[in-house]
């Protein structure tokens, strides 16, 4: 399965998949020019500056490849990579099990800024290090999993934590300039923490919380703006911004929404039919966004409307008849069969059987790329 989104630099593809295969592909003719194998799945959408592709494996550790041949230039390990994790988590059996999140599909992608990368880790720390030696220059402590991306903006480093905190903090010291607090949920741990990267646009942050909001944040102080509920369904995919709207997804409601960025009012809501996780592009006067059913949307960036689609074969197949005729979700198929935690684990790898596309495309000369969890690019 494939849950990173590609990364695009001088005419190659970067992308890595959960078998720990990390693939470097001709744009122009999909033949793939080198590989390297992780020990670990590889969760981490790249970062490639000057000549270097950096990602994070699922392994603890970010690595850094020659970009041209795949060779590697240098690894930094982490303390230790791990799912959020929680006692009666969403409210599954046992109540007394610490249960690993099934839907903590990604890890943090790094960014490159200002001669660092930065990323965050599954130990509970974001990490500055040098980008050319790998060695560390900093690093800033939260209270628990951070698998969102970092953004970097004028000097800034912007990332939430699953400890329900979004954080501001000074990108060449790691001083923390503040903090903003988002949802708590300490009897599911299901309306709790950013899994959601963030987006700054004209001095406001921009992110999802899996607490059902969608935050608008002055980048300087991290007061609030605005914030709008989504009815408990969690934002996981980074907004993106463009002619003054902001687009997301959302989980359970399966909506993609444009809202507007300085007021935050809805400007209008389309029906995904199931669960998104991808992040959107926009192009010119459309959005493209994936969706658990295996289908890829392109809509009207204006209006809302539906231009087309783009259909995985294995959701077309689907073989485990999970989907409805419309492309919403059979709830027949998803009755639980253990009673348990493991009934989430079951519902996973429903949604790879029908390639779901939690990867966010992208658009580059003309063309869409876009990753699906059935393992194809």
């Amino acid at each position: 399965p494939i849950v990173a989104s590609p990364a695009i630099a001088d005419g190659v593809i970067y992308i890595g998949d959960y078998g720990g295969l990390f693939h470097a592909i001709d744009q122009a003719s999909g033949v793939e020019k080198w590989s390297f194998k992780s020990r670990m799945p590889i969760a981490s959408t790249a970062a490639v500056a000057a000549g270097v592709v950096y990602f994070v494996s699922s392994g603890g550790a970010l690595v850094a490849l020659d970009a041209a041949t795949g060779k590697t230039k240098w690894v930094f390990p982490t303390e230790y990579e791990r799912r959020f994790e929680a006692q009666n988590l969403h409210g599954l059996l046992s109540a007394a099990q610490t249960i690993p999140d099934a839907w903590d599909v990604f890890i943090s992608s790094p960014a490159v800024a200002d001669g660092r990368v930065y990323f965050g880790s599954g130990d509970g720390n974001v990490y500055a290090l040098d980008a050319g030696s790998g060695v560390l220059q900093w690093k800033f402590a939260t209270h628990d999993v951070v698998h969102a991306s970092p953004a970097v903006h004028e000097g800034t480093v912007y990332i939430g934590s699953w400890d329900g905190n979004f954080y501001a903090i000074e990108g060449e010291t790691g001083q923390q300039k503040w903090q903003f607090k988002g949802g708590q949920d300490p009897v599911i741990h299901n309306q709790v923490g950013f899994q959601s990267s963030a987006a700054v646009v004209d001095g406001t942050v921009f992110v999802g919380s899996r607490d059902a909001h969608v935050y608008a944040l002055d980048a300087r102080s991290g007061r609030k703006k605005w914030d709008y509920p989504t009815s408990k369904s969690w934002v996981n995919g980074t907004p993106a911004i463009a002619g003054g709207i902001v687009y997301v997804g959302t989980s359970d409601s399966s909506r993609f929404m444009a809202l507007d960025a300085k007021t935050g009012r809805l400007r209008f809501n389309f029906d995904a039919k199931a669960y998104i996780f991808s992040s959107a592009a926009i192009a010119g006067d459309m959005a493209y966004v994936g969706s658990h059913n295996g289908k890829l949307y392109a809509i009207d960036a204006k209006a809302g409307t539906l231009r087309w689609t783009f259909q995985t074969e294995a959701s077309r197949l689907d073989r485990l008849k999970i989907l409805n005729p419309d492309g919403s979700l059979n709830q027949d198929a998803f009755t639980p069969i253990f009673g348990d935690f493991q009934d989430m684990y079951l519902d996973l790898y429903r949604f790879t059987s029908v390639g779901a596309i939690v990867s966010s495309p992208v658009v580059d000369h003309g063309l869409l790329y876009v990753a699906s969890m059935d393992g194809n690019l």
